[in-house]
């Protein structure tokens, strides 16, 4: 059976991002594990940086691993911290504004078997 073990992934996430960084003002996201049904990204922000209003049209989850934002959802308003973790439905507006360095894990779910139990 095949799997993917990430034993130290904040380490991983370092890795990654510092690979993939180049001097940009937008933040972008850097691909950590990809197949059928989920996508994984980490974004690196630095302090200040902003993902601006926006919908997808997939469920996602956020988890923050270091760092503090305000992340917005919908009408709703969160202080987003190391260890913060946000599940959104598809279409639900969002935005994300560091108030640290911070580094955030984008986990979109594509699809899901219908015939299976979970």
């Amino acid at each position: 059976m095949d799997y993917t073990c990430i034993p130290d992934l904040e380490a991983h996430v370092d890795r990654v991002v510092a690979q993939a960084r180049r001097p940009t003002e937008h933040v972008q996201g850097r691909a950590l594990y990809t197949d059928d049904h989920v996508k994984v990204l980490a974004f690196p922000f630095e302090a200040g940086q902003a993902l601006d209003e926006h919908t997808a049209p997939h469920p996602a989850a956020l988890h923050f691993l270091r760092g503090e934002a305000d992340v917005t959802l919908g009408p709703d308003a969160v202080d987003a911290r190391a260890g913060t973790w946000i599940h959104m439905p598809p279409g639900l507006p969002h935005s994300i504004r560091a108030r640290t360095d911070t580094v955030m894990l984008l986990l979109v779910f594509l699809s899901r078997d219908p015939d299976s139990d979970g």
